[in-house]
């Protein structure tokens, strides 16, 4: 009986901070489009310096088009919960009548849509540009649909860790790196198999084990970060 009165009060307020979310985005439309535009820009610089060989790129282009979603991720990760330390908001959250750790989790799922999304509408193209075969553009889509939103999750909670420190950006991405690591080896590795003729099953399924695994740690761990952190 005492679960009905919550429940409006969780889509409340994650239906507010999707809202305020919005408006902050519209205002800063051009940062929305950063990391997308700075995988690109990794994308064809690799391709540049490895030249037009087209099995070269192909074979090359599951951990390129990886890491450049990973370094893409880690250039918008400062930006996940240091607005919001600055402004005060994170003390309000801590105040709100509902669990801080759903708050984070809608804070990181916005986040994971608004940085990852688009560029997971530009795969197509850079897998095009990297003569990555068709036949793998379902692999890699299902891989970094699995991956980016673990690779959020990770990085909330460094990103919560390190909120109260200035210029922590060095310092965040030395603490997200070893554990996206993982991340880029099952994803890269599952597309990889699947060229190589075998089944990439299992490389995905440890993807999404992960991914259901952080979505309920994660939130919980940057939440007692960010109160350890506004101590």
């Amino acid at each position: 009986m005492s679960a009905s009165p919550a429940t409006p009060g969780l889509a409340a307020s994650a239906r507010a901070l999707v809202l305020r979310d919005l408006r902050l985005l519209w205002r800063r439309r051009g940062d929305a489009l950063q990391p997308a535009l700075f995988a690109v820009l990794v994308v064809v610089l690799f391709a540049l310096a490895m030249g037009s060989e087209r099995e070269l790129l192909a074979r090359a282009a599951p951990g390129v088009l990886w890491v450049a979603v990973l370094l893409s991720g880690l250039l918008a990760l400062d930006t996940l919960f240091r607005g919001d330390a600055e402004d005060g908001s994170l003390e309000q959250w801590r105040l709100a009548p509902v669990p801080l750790a759903w708050l984070v989790l809608v804070r990181t799922l916005m986040h994971w849509l608004t940085t990852a999304a688009p560029l997971l509408v530009a795969v197509p193209v850079l897998a095009e540009l990297l003569y990555l075969p068709r036949s793998l553009w379902p692999v890699l889509l299902l891989a970094l649909g699995l991956g980016t939103p673990l690779l959020s999750l990770l990085g909330a909670v460094v990103s919560a860790l390190t909120v109260g420190m200035r210029r922590a950006g060095v310092l965040l991405a030395l603490l997200a790196l070893p554990l996206y690591v993982p991340v880029l080896v099952f994803g890269a590795g599952s597309v990889a198999q699947a060229a190589q003729g075998h089944d990439p099953s299992g490389g995905l399924l440890l993807l999404a084990a992960g991914l259901l695994l952080a979505l309920v740690l994660a939130p919980v761990a940057a939440a007692t970060a960010i109160r350890i952190a506004s101590q």
